[in-house]
């Protein structure tokens, strides 16, 4: 039954083979590039010019970047409509159900051979892809800060699997409770997008509770991309702060000088000089300003990254043992 499973599956396997291939290629390319970039510019360099070559890197390697996290993110939803969707809807259109279940072969172990076989295939696919683009991009992850992003903490490490996993086993599941492969296709894609999309705007920061940590305005944070706005009330807020490979869970935070009194307009007029940078920034940190920062810590990162996996191996084995139930039902 393994080898049947198996000549069945053959072709997509080749092709997602194929594919892998080509990604290993194009990955391990961009990977050495990231890396000689990182080297040359960016692992001995001083405040300025690190914060120009931050610039830099985003610049030349984030579209590419963003291309390959987009196609992670889609495989595992393809993975669902593709191999799984069809999986018993084209036995019950073709009407080979009949010969394929009336065998020595159970419905039931055929069921679970066709789980086990392209399942792991799933994992397989998913895993690779994710183990690559997690090595392409670390040196940039490592300077760009966002490992907690949605994209990128979806398109990293371990999560990949859970989410290819679920999505086969629902397809399958939506399946044989649809009978027709495009309304099942449909309804898996619907499904899983929707997902996708709740689980890292509601769900994934309430998995542990935030921290608030008051940081210090200093060169290392005016050097890391961050804006200073000035509100209508005369105040400012300091926005787009991310540290150490935390997860900001705040685009902007009110800034307070020493007293714990709002930074106001008239306070930052002494440090407005247009021809110096440095000597603007270096005035700025000497008003000894701090801010509340709402985060999850960089720390909790592996944590976030089991937590959402075992989700979705928890609700790949609910679905998987809702599907023998319900083949069995339909006996």
């Amino acid at each position: 039954m393994i080898w049947l499973a198996w000549r069945q599956f053959r072709a997509q396997t080749l092709v997602a083979a194929g594919a892998l291939a080509l990604l290993a290629i194009y990955l391990i390319y961009l990977g050495s590039e990231i890396r000689n970039f990182y080297d040359t510019r960016i692992a001995n360099c001083t405040q300025q010019a690190c914060y120009l070559a931050r610039l830099d890197l985003r610049a030349t390697y984030d579209d590419a970047i963003s291309v390959m996290v987009v196609l992670l993110i889609a495989v595992p939803g393809l993975i669902g409509v593709f191999w799984g969707a069809p999986l018993v809807t084209q036995e019950l259109e073709q009407r080979t159900d009949r010969l394929v279940w009336n065998q020595s072969v159970t419905r039931t172990k055929w069921l679970a051979v066709k789980l086990t076989v392209i399942g792991l295939a799933s994992i397989a696919v998913a895993g690779l892809f994710s183990l690559l683009l997690t090595w392409s991009a670390s040196r940039y992850d490592e300077v760009i800060g966002e490992r907690f992003a949605a994209l990128s903490f979806g398109s990293r490490n371990i999560v990949p699997i859970g989410y290819a996993l679920f999505a086969f086993v629902l397809g399958t599941v939506v399946g044989m409770i649809v009978k027709r492969t495009l309304p099942a296709m449909a309804i898996t894609l619907i499904i899983f997008a929707g997902l996708q999309l709740l689980i890292p705007t509601i769900v994934r920061q309430n998995l542990m509770p935030p921290v608030t940590d008051t940081v210090a305005v200093d060169a290392n944070v005016l050097n890391s991309g961050v804006g200073m706005n000035l509100k209508e009330d005369n105040t400012f807020d300091i926005q787009g702060y991310t540290a150490n490979g935390s997860w900001a869970l705040e685009f902007s935070s009110p800034l307070y000088k020493a007293d714990d009194t709002p930074y106001r307009g008239e306070d930052a007029k002494p440090c407005l000089i247009p021809d110096d940078r440095e000597a603007g920034d270096a005035c700025t940190t000497a008003q000894n300003l701090h801010f509340d920062y709402l985060h999850q810590p960089g720390h909790r990162y592996w944590t976030f990254q089991w937590i959402e996996l075992s989700m979705f191996l928890g609700l790949s084995i609910l679905l998987t043992a809702f599907g023998f139930f319900w083949l069995r039902r339909r006996s």
